[in-house]
């Protein structure tokens, strides 16, 4: 029998302490008003936030303003090996020739020599070429890993011990320590131990930002405000290719230039942010989190009701399971976010390598970067836009299969026949690769929208936690390809294309959520996905 209409919405009804309109806001708080004595009335963060504060004001912007500006760092520390490890042309003693990759092999270290001086990269400074050649993608690689470590790390101690804003000032301060000590590294293998200290304690960063941004806002406005990290993480990235031309002849310099900047933010801009009330409420400092929102509110130009209290946000359990088993022990869930982390470990592969892989292009390696970097704006406001009028599914895909063309035009745009049969090879494998790039940011980002979609409140942040560290195992081994594409850039190019297009068609088995609910539990979202399932199977 076809079930009825009726059925579906009584799985996504909501809790009375939950309001997504005005007459669920307005029965919950007319009972929370009976349940308080002395006349006072409780609200959740949310209510207070839609009620009384503002969706959306001065206060929130200039505070998801403030926090978001340590996104610049983040994106520095992590681009900056494009330009200090990366090789330099050298030229022959006797005749003055240019000469590249495998042909200094066969030479002696008396007949050639590198254009400008040893200090310019970590590649001239300890000649990393040849049968060292691959040393050269340890660091990067390190980098992406120790990441992979901290995120997990630093996501427990702002949940936990620290707080939000604690964890990004601890983040900011280590990153600073680091990054200016990789400036002193005497040889390779020190400079990569702390490439990876330097991706661990940096991934505190990212996370602790967007979180600080969007737990003040206004439920309409959370995915306006998450943006802003990507546009500062892009000035970030935009900033790289000046840095490094003003200092081209020293990478040490570099380091330190970048490091001291998240100092200067831990020490003159931090201390103004404000800690997440919600994270303060669930730990139980409710007068914290009602001082947090009153300044909210004062900014705004409002005041909050004096009799007004905070609802406990942490909700009764019946068993002592953890969210983190049943997710483990849910089919559905195992088998969805395998093909998510499948298609995050593709996304996080191509959209870190084309990055890093500026380098093999037959074109000015600074000016590169920085097409790059401008191509990450409209890659932000398209995928908004679409997000709106599209599918997630095939806009995810759609963005695959485009960076994948894009990266295989590359390919073939490198072979020095074309390049020799075409006078406009190197602008054309220019704006091809931008192309690219901008399909493959899209696709990275639409993929977090989509993450967030495909599970539960309940285990939601595990999901997505999951899907960061899949970005980072295909960073991790972005690098590895960068090394080989100095031999072969064709190769590398080749491979981050089909790459591309792998996590494209892996997506097709998930399922589309747009306009779909968000739902609280995993029984309650797989009640209603087998209803959904055997209604579409009748029909």
């Amino acid at each position: 029998m076809e079930p009825s209409k009726q059925e579906v919405p009584k799985l996504m009804e909501t809790p009375p302490n939950i309001s997504n309109d005005s007459s669920a806001s307005e029965k919950g708080e007319a009972t929370r008003q009976q349940q308080q004595p002395n006349n006072r009335y409780a609200l959740t963060v949310d209510e207070v936030i839609e009620q009384h504060i503002g969706a959306l004001g001065f206060a929130q912007i200039l505070h998801a303003v403030l926090v978001s500006i340590a996104w610049i760092f983040d994106a520095q520390t992590t681009l900056i090996s494009i330009f200090s490890d990366a090789q330099p042309a050298a030229r022959l003693l006797a005749t003055g020739a240019i000469v590249e990759g495998a042909s200094l092999c066969g030479l002696a270290s008396g007949e050639w020599e590198w254009i400008g001086s040893k200090s310019d990269t970590v590649v001239s400074e300890w000649n990393l070429i040849c049968q060292h050649k691959f040393l050269v993608a340890v660091p990067s690689t390190l980098f992406f890993i120790g990441s992979l470590f901290g995120s997990g790390v630093y996501g427990y101690l702002a949940d936990s011990w620290f707080g939000r804003k604690k964890t990004l000032l601890l983040s900011c301060v280590l990153t600073f320590v680091t990054a200016f000590a990789i400036s002193f590294s005497p040889n390779v293998w020190v400079y990569a131990f702390l490439r990876f200290a330097n991706g661990f304690f940096r991934s505190g960063i990212g996370s602790c930002c967007i979180v600080l941004a969007t737990e003040i806002v206004g439920k309409k406005w959370r995915g306006q405000v998450g943006q802003y990290g990507f546009f500062f993480f892009t000035l970030g990235f935009l900033s790289l290719p000046l840095m490094a031309y003003l200092e081209r002849k020293s990478w040490r310099n570099l380091y330190r230039i970048i490091s001291f900047l998240p100092l200067g933010y831990a020490v003159c801009l931090l201390p103004f942010a404000y800690e997440s009330p919600r994270w303060l409420l669930v730990k139980g400092r409710n007068k914290e989190a009602m001082v947090v929102l009153k300044k909210l509110a004062r900014l705004n130009g409002k005041q909050l009701p004096a009799d007004l209290s905070l609802v406990d946000p942490i909700p009764e359990r019946d068993d002592q399971t953890s969210s983190s088993e049943k997710f483990w022990k849910t089919k559905w869930a195992v088998k969805r976010i395998i093909m998510v982390m499948m298609a995050g470990f593709g996304s996080g592969f191509v959209y870190y390598g084309i990055q890093l892989n500026a380098e093999n292009l037959n074109f000015n390696l600074y000016l590169t970067v920085a097409v790059n970097a401008l191509m990450e704006f409209p890659a932000v406001f398209i995928g908004s836009f679409l997000l709106g009028v599209m599918n997630r599914r095939p806009l995810f895909s759609n963005s695959s299969y485009l960076a994948g063309v894009a990266c295989l035009l590359c390919a073939v745009l490198s072979i020095h026949r074309v390049i020799r049969a075409i006078s406009v090879a190197k602008w054309l494998q220019l704006a091809v690769e931008a192309v690219g790039f901008m399909a493959s940011s899209t696709a990275y980002d639409v993929l977090y929208v989509y993450c967030v979609e495909l599970f539960p409140t309940n285990v939601r942040n595990t999901a997505v936690s999951l899907l960061r560290q899949a970005f980072m195992l295909g960073a991790s081994a972005a690098p590895l390809l960068v090394a080989l594409g100095r031999e072969s850039a064709m190769m590398s190019f080749i491979v981050f294309g089909v790459a591309s297009v792998l996590s494209g068609v892996v997506s097709l088995w998930l399922r589309e959520t747009r306009n779909a609910p968000l739902y609280e539990t995993l029984a309650q979202q797989g009640k209603a996905e087998e209803i959904e399932n055997e209604t579409i199977m009748s029909t």
